[in-house]
């Protein structure tokens, strides 16, 4: 079905000028949803995004997953979104980089391209090279899951680092799967052998775990991912299945550690009590 999409975008303005902030839900009223999932947008949704992509509209907010949109000017002071004082490409290089690499702690060029996904790798080796040579990078060598040695950039000094003589504490913890170590899918599978993707998108048949999986960290392995939802209309946390990673045992200790933080999250998740589906200890896959 093609649609106006020239007209829905002044329409959406018009009604975000209007009304003030508005969230997907608020505009479109009458267009068709469709039942394929939370993903799926209707025109409107498709006009909003692209108004904010594009810098008509700035995002306020979020609830949830849903973000709220309102007219840039009324976000974004008006000395900020001044031309003249925009950074150039060199400047915008420059803080994504750093603060890429402030994030990561080590990366490869290619890592700190892909933290923003709007800076070439070729613009993060230029600017790994010239930081190189300026003295305020040092190339190191990484070891991998599988052992081998990958060199990276880190800043001088990054062997004084606290964090580098202290064990991890050997809770376990339920990630998200947007937490920040496994954002780059690439590099938590190198770093950690962990291959992991939120299977939300995938249609059910062709999903290798499910929904909306959560991965398991416990000292610096991750060590298993979890199915598990709130029903928080039976007052549930309801465990589905967990598989544990190939090599790691799942004994009386590590399922006390689990349970443990069951019992942490269940305020989190608005519930009181955690339940278990038959058969929910998988052989890993």
């Amino acid at each position: 079905q093609r649609h106006d999409f020239e007209t829905q975008m002044q329409n959406v303005l018009a009604q975000v000028r209007a009304e003030g902030s508005v969230t997907s839900s608020d505009v479109g009223r009458d267009e068709p949803r469709s039942s394929g999932g939370w993903w799926q947008w209707h025109p409107s949704k498709t006009a909003l995004e692209y108004l904010w992509r594009s810098g008509a509209l700035a995002v306020t907010g979020r609830e949830g997953f849903r973000k709220r949109y309102d007219l840039t000017e009324r976000v974004v002071p008006d000395a900020l979104r001044d031309p003249a004082h925009a950074p150039d490409i060199e400047q915008t290089i420059d803080w994504c980089c750093d603060q890429a690499l402030a994030r990561l702690g080590f990366a490869t060029a290619g890592e700190l391209a892909a933290f923003w996904a709007h800076i070439s790798p070729a613009e993060a080796r230029g600017w790994c090279a010239a930081e190189q040579a300026a003295g305020r990078l040092e190339e190191i060598d990484v070891e991998a899951a599988d052992g081998s040695l990958r060199p990276a950039f880190a800043r001088p000094g990054w062997a004084d680092d606290p964090a580098l003589t202290h064990e991890p504490p050997k809770r376990l913890r339920v990630l998200s799967p947007f937490d920040p170590a496994l954002r780059d899918r690439k590099r938590a599978a190198r770093l950690f052998g962990f291959d992991y993707r939120i299977e939300v998108f995938v249609p059910e048949a062709q999903r290798e775990y499910g929904y909306y999986v959560f991965p398991l960290l416990q000292g610096d392995r991750l060590v298993g991912r979890v199915d598990m939802k709130a029903h928080r209309d039976l007052d549930v946390l309801h465990v589905t299945a967990l598989w544990p990673e190939r090599g790691v045992r799942w004994g009386k200790g590590r399922q006390a550690a689990f349970e443990a933080e069951l019992q942490r999250l269940l305020p989190l998740a608005g519930v009181r009590r955690v339940s278990f589906t038959d058969g929910w200890l998988r052989v890993p896959h």
